[in-house]
């Protein structure tokens, strides 16, 4: 379920047309729903109701402090993997105590940052990362609560690059060495490595990868009590799917139905680290037709959005379905699948006008007649869009807007040409 629908051949942000939203803040620009966070982020906590979880944010996915501030003010937790993320948070009013840090290349002053804050939880990622922070721990005379990431060897059937929950990855500790980490430093009086943490993936649109992983966990966690260790807390990660097509992604209640029965007695407290779930379907990326061109048997629409603000259709192949803002009778979809081989469409690729053949949005894509000047909507654009965007090509990045009902402001405004060479001066 978003926030994002035809009404009168229009696309609406809830109660707001995106063509209003365009013509006033320029394209190409980031849209995002208050509501459809809200009511991904109520349905995760309805869900998991029963266990009572942890729910943290994963920042790397959308990050904006509007955003975070949202989702802090409906009692979200963070997940963050650097310390900027832990700025971005704290400057939010998010909570230092419901933040969970991961990461495997934690610096010493990002993690005496962390320690300073109060944070609830590190992520250990590696044996020695796990020794370094008891050194700080100690030189600080502190205590400070640790999960180790432990890697289950389960495929979540993902993109390669996506892929972190395998034996081979450069995240988190195999299980063969995981109980040589507890009994070299589950112990230990500055660190204490009380819980257990897992991220196999993402977007993982099944919940038997996590069944596996799970069950594999909770037997490790059971050796773990009977030699003596006291462990309290599983983290289970994100990686719950978005709909890029609708229906793709289980929701949240199909997760938890799997998830819970394996967890509610034993004793353990759950944190879940959601990022694209929440996010995903909150946001579009609106870009305007410059060109349309043929080259051989291909037509080709050009817009003025480009890798450097989406860059996942390059890096991962990635598929966002894509729509016009504005339609004909006939044309206003409200179900999005592929392909969209309506009457009158015609197949095409949207391509960017950066310097590089990677640089497309979507290829091959059943589309009605475009025109320079027209709207097109690339839609589950809130996870890894804006927070991927770049100044490639000396491209000034693009603004952020959020929806609220039937209002709309500007959350990050548009670079300048003076923004790109600030830092140089």
């Amino acid at each position: 379920m978003d926030y994002f629908q035809y009404q009168d051949n229009q696309l609406y942000c809830e109660k707001v047309p995106v063509e209003q939203i365009a013509r006033e803040v320029g394209t190409p620009v980031y849209i995002y729903s208050a509501a459809t966070f809200a009511h991904h982020f109520q349905n995760l906590k309805k869900a998991f109701a029963e266990v009572n979880p942890l729910i943290c944010y994963s920042v790397k996915g959308c990050g904006n402090i509007h955003i975070c501030r949202l989702l802090a003010q409906m009692g979200s937790g963070f997940d963050v993997v650097s310390g900027g993320e832990l700025f971005r948070v704290l400057q939010a009013g998010g909570r230092a105590d419901t933040v969970v840090y991961a990461g495997v290349g934690k610096t010493d002053d990002e993690i005496q940052q962390a320690m300073g804050a109060g944070i609830a939880y590190f992520n250990i990622e590696s044996e020695a990362e796990l020794e370094n922070l008891i050194t700080l721990a100690r030189n600080k005379d502190c205590q400070v609560k640790a999960a180790l990431r432990i890697n289950p060897d389960v495929d979540p059937k993902t993109h390669r690059h996506t892929t972190t929950g395998k034996k081979e990855t450069k995240f988190g500790v195999d299980l063969e060495r995981a109980m040589n980490v507890f009994e070299q430093f589950g112990r230990n009086e500055n660190v204490r490595l009380h819980a257990v943490h897992l991220h196999i993936g993402s977007p993982i649109n099944s919940t038997e990868p996590y069944i596996q992983a799970i069950t594999k966990t909770l037997t490790f966690i059971d050796e773990l009590r009977r030699k003596g260790f006291t462990i309290d807390t599983i983290d289970i990660g994100g990686g719950f799917g978005a709909d890029y097509t609708t229906d793709q992604a289980p929701d949240a209640a199909e997760y938890a139905g799997a998830i819970i029965p394996l967890l509610k007695d034993k004793g353990l407290c759950l944190i879940l680290e959601p990022g694209r779930s929440i996010s995903g379907n909150a946001g579009i990326f609106v870009s305007r037709v410059l060109y349309t061109k043929q080259g051989g048997d291909k037509h080709f629409a050009i817009v003025d959005g480009a890798m450097n603000d989406l860059i996942r259709p390059m890096l991962y192949e990635a598929f966002h379905f894509i729509w016009p803002v504005t339609v004909a009778n006939g044309f206003a979809v409200n179900t999005r699948r592929e392909p969209m081989e309506l009457p009158g469409t015609r197949k095409m690729d949207v391509v960017g006008p950066i310097c590089e053949t990677g640089d497309y949005l979507a290829k091959d894509r059943f589309l009605p007649p475009l025109k320079r000047g027209d709207l097109l909507s690339v839609f589950t654009a809130g996870a890894y869009g804006f927070a991927m965007s770049s100044q490639y090509n000396a491209r000034p990045r693009a603004p952020e807007v959020l929806v609220t009902d039937s209002t709309f402001k500007i959350i990050r405004q548009r670079e300048s040409y003076q923004d790109l060479i600030a830092l140089e001066k």
